[in-house]
């Protein structure tokens, strides 16, 4: 029935899967396909014994003692596959022979103890009969005559000893036998509740099958969804990675020449800047000379005044009449070229706005996503409706499909066999019943002998007194005796029936735990069953044989329990490839090829792509023809850094004024300090705005800056624009000739994308059949508790424990035996007593009294009393 399970699982896959393809590196976007719906099951097959394991640990400590031997499969194979008895003399032959020699080795402790259970068996009740006839006989202590001793005490007390002590091992040995007696019992009836957990889920193992078979079927929408989503976002997904592709060559060339757009309008600024920059200065610098010479013109008559001629001025007039050649400009910028033949060039490039042609190459290399998008509608179409028509296929195939009817079967045999182990169950309970009873018999047995040789020690000990002599005893001693030979008598009667169940037991339970439990749990007796021809002399593997049809599959107990226990799928734990090839049922290559097909008619033309017409290529030409590289920008820097006049006016003014001090007080002198105020006047009003204008201030708008930035837009201007030409013609030439190869690479990608989804499924699909779908952790619970809970745990430690107390009892029944019968002799009355301590000291009193040396009452008138008085009313 599990293989017609696991056929259906695969079938439900059969519209959607395929032979598996390696998936592609890098791997596409992982899909989320959930957790495969499972319940979790009731049964936890693993039993904790209790207090009572401590007694079940002793005897496997036993029966290691009597078997040591590690388990012997290769022998048990031999054994199994030889045959014997088919023929006259097969025993008889060689290899027969050392196997039954091999057999005997391995049971050499079962064999030697169980010969010493029987002669004990067969010896005991022969020695209790002897014994019985020998003490009528009034031999073997049967006379009621004790012989007194010195150390009678010492004995009585070490008899007494030695029986307390055999009884209370006895004792520990029956509560042993009557605790396995309950505990199995008790185990027997909670197997109920085990059974019923099994049987529940084994129920959720069927039940949930379906439901998970559903759930990998329906998660064929995810697959479908998501490559639905990826057809959507072709014009993103494809048509990014074919504008990725080219946007190393494309972006950088267009980039150079929006670069070179903005070149051009810096340089008709930088241009504008230098015509209105020069004009300005040579304005300023025009005017500050005129005042200069008016200054010297003025200081020059000033000088020519008679007071200049006193031996006083005359010195110092003619030292400031030197420095009036000083009092000039110092930079001419009236003598720099024009710039307006450039400017005029420049502005009649401009009238092509450069930058605007370059945005439209940038948005029509930008629109590549859209013009995939739009070029591929009807095939994305086709696409989608093929995906629908798979989804209706698998929802056809699936209902097609007999799998109620399947499980509807498998339940039905579930629940019969639910309803006979519930009919046969109370069968069970009541010969356990059977059992306990007869098992509590044999404890009640040991427990009557126990209560006897109790009830003789503590009437003995309790009654005896040391004063009286042996023919004066008191009725409570005498009677504890009588209990201890009671406890003999019936030792002899019930010890051989407890050691033939001892026997039996041992045997029995002895060797199921060494040959089944021990070699269980560590899984060594799945290897014997796993042997070739073994359980088949036509089938390699039996396994295989029975589920799969052919026994030469390598299909093994010890691999499904171990699956199983692990929890697995139950299509790889039974190899059901060999049934149902996967890989077979896993065929999406029909359907895979029709969307590769579909996907690779996608023929994107990207032709109207244009990054630069030859407008703006022109427009690049002019502008490196304007002639801003002829431009005497030497001249410009070199009027620039000279200053605006030879000397420092303020320095030259102070000098002045300070030179006038020196002059005796008069008009001369205030003459002077005038013209020098005035200097400083010209300085701060023309001499600074003109430095200003020039170089101090760091805004684009100064002459130096502007001639800097147009000697450096010059520098090499025309290899330049030739270098962005190129750039650009060489992206546009890469467009117009690889643009179908890339997009066939592109494509080829994105198609492996969208298969890649459906591989994800195929693999996920697998590996929820081979891990998920119908775990069979339920078999492997059902094996452990028919094995090793119920068989090993309940029963067969249960029977061991009660074989090794009971065995025990019977075993100290024999120096209980021998010590009640000793110590009975100093606890019941005798007829007769010595009434010497030595006789070998007193021959005459052996002569008078006879040569058995004992008093004779009816010669010495000394009676019993109580004897007498017990024969009279006898």
């Amino acid at each position: 029935m599990a293989v017609e399970l696991c056929l259906l699982l695969l079938l439900l896959c059969r519209s959607t899967i395929s032979e598996v393809q390696p998936l592609h590196k890098p791997p596409p976007g992982t899909l989320d396909f959930g957790f495969v719906p499972a319940k979790t099951y009731d049964t936890n097959a693993y039993h904790e014994p209790g207090s009572i394991g401590i007694l079940f640990r002793m005897v496997h400590a036993f029966l290691y003692l009597v078997q040591p031997n590690s388990f012997p499969q290769d022998l048990i194979k031999k054994l199994a596959q030889q045959k014997f008895g088919n023929a006259q003399g097969d025993y008889q032959k060689p290899e027969n022979v050392v196997l039954t020699l091999q057999a005997i080795y391995y049971e050499i402790g079962f064999i030697v103890s169980a010969a010493l259970g029987l002669l004990f068996v067969l010896f005991l009740p022969l020695v209790g009969l002897c014994f019985c006839m020998c003490r009528c006989c009034d031999n073997c202590g049967g006379e009621m005559h004790q012989r007194q001793k010195k150390n009678a005490d010492c004995r009585r007390g070490c008899f007494a000893t030695f029986l307390f002590v055999a009884s209370l091992i006895i004792s520990i040995g029956v509560l042993c036998a009557y605790a396995a007696n309950q505990h199995l019992t008790s185990q027997v009836r909670g197997a109920k509740n085990l059974m019923h957990s099994n049987f529940k889920d084994l129920r959720i193992f069927l039940n949930d099958t379906p439901g998970q078979i559903d759930y990998l079927v329906s998660q064929y929408n995810t697959t479908k969804n998501k490559a639905v989503s990826d057809l959507n976002n072709v014009g993103p997904l494809l048509g990014s990675r074919v504008q990725e592709r080219f946007a190393k060559e494309v972006r950088p060339a267009l980039d150079a020449a929006l670069t070179m757009a903005g070149a051009i309008r810096e340089t008709k600024e930088a241009l504008e800047n230098v015509s209105v920059s020069v004009e300005v200065l040579q304005e300023g610098t025009e005017r500050l000379h005129a005042n200069l010479t008016d200054v010297k013109t003025h200081l020059s008559n000033t000088l020519s005044d008679s007071a200049c001629s006193t031996a006083q001025a005359a010195s110092t007039c003619n030292i400031i009449r030197n420095s009036l050649n000083q009092l000039s400009i110092n930079a001419n910028f009236s003598g720099l070229p024009g710039v307006s033949t450039q400017l005029a060039k420049v502005n009649d490039v401009l009238k092509t706005d450069l930058s605007s042609l370059v945005q439209k190459g940038y948005a029509a290399f930008n629109d590549t996503p859209d013009l995939v998008l739009n070029q591929t509608k009807n095939i994305l179409s086709d696409i989608k409706n093929f995906l629908d028509f798979i989804g209706s296929n698998i929802t056809s195939f699936t209902k097609m499909l007999p799998v109620q009817k399947v499980l509807a079967d498998l339940t039905i045999y579930l629940t019969q066999s639910e309803a006979y182990v519930q009919d046969y169950f109370p069968v069970v309970e009541q010969y356990d019943f059977y059992r306990w009873l007869g098992c509590l018999i044999l404890c009640c047995m040991v427990i009557l002998i126990l209560v006897f040789y109790y009830l003789g020690l503590l009437c003995g000990t309790c009654g005896y007194d040391k004063h009286a002599s042996p023919t004066t005893r008191g009725c409570i001693s005498n009677t504890g005796g009588n209990f201890l030979m009671a406890g003999v008598g019936f030792s002899f009667l019930f010890s051989w029936v407890l050691m033939i169940v001892v026997v039996i037991t041992f045997v029995t339970g002895g060797n199921v735990e060494k040959l089944v439990c021990e070699p269980f749990e560590d899984r060594t007796l799945f290897k014997v069953l796993d042997t070739p021809y073994l359980l088949n002399r036509q089938w390699r593997n039996y396994l295989s044989g029975i589920v799969l049809k052919n026994p030469e599959i390598n299909l093994t107990f010890e691999k499904v329990y171990s699956d199983c226990k692990e929890n697995k799928g139950i299509y790889s734990t039974l190899h059901l490839e060999n049934l149902f090839n996967i890989n077979e049922f896993l065929n999406i290559s029909m359907y895979t090829e029709d969307v590769s097909l579909k996907i690779e008619h996608i023929n994107v033309n990207l032709s109207n792509i244009v990054l630069l017409d030859e407008i703006g290529k022109q427009n690049l030409l002019n502008f490196s023809s304007s002639g801003i590289d002829g431009i005497n920008f030497a001249a410009y820097l070199t009027e620039i850094n000279k200053s605006v006049t030879k000397v420092d006016l303020l320095s030259f003014a102070n000098d002045l004024e300070a030179r006038a001090d020196q002059l005796p007080k008069g008009a001369l002198e205030n003459a002077l300090k005038g013209h020098a105020n005035s200097i400083r006047m010209i300085h701060n009003q023309q001499v600074v705005p003109l430095e200003q204008a020039m170089k101090y201030v760091k805004a684009r708008s100064t002459l130096y800056q502007s001639i800097r930035l147009l000697q450096r837009t010059s520098s090499e201007l025309t290899v330049k624009v030739k270098h962005v030409i190129s750039a650009v013609d060489a992206a546009q030439l890469l467009i117009n000739n690889n643009a179908s190869l890339v997009i066939i690479q592109e494509t080829k990608k994105y198609m492996d994308m969208i298969i890649g989804y459906f591989e994800q499924y195929v693999e996920w699909v697998k590996e929820s059949i081979t891990m998920e779908v119908a775990a069979c952790k339920p078999i492997a619970n059902v094996i452990d508790t028919a094995v090793d809970i119920f068989l090993c745990s309940y029963v067969i430690d249960s029977v061991n424990t009660f074989w090794f107390g009971l065995g025990g009892c019977s075993i100290f029944l024999i120096p209980a035996i021998i010590c009640a019968v000793k110590l009975s002799k100093y606890y019941r009355r005798m007829d007769t007593e010595d009434v010497y301590d030595d006789v070998e000291t007193i021959p005459m009193k052996n002569m008078e009294n006879g040569n058995n040396g004992y008093h004779k009452e009816h010669l010495y008138g000394i009676h019993n009393p109580v004897m007498t008085s017990s024969v009279e009313q006898w």
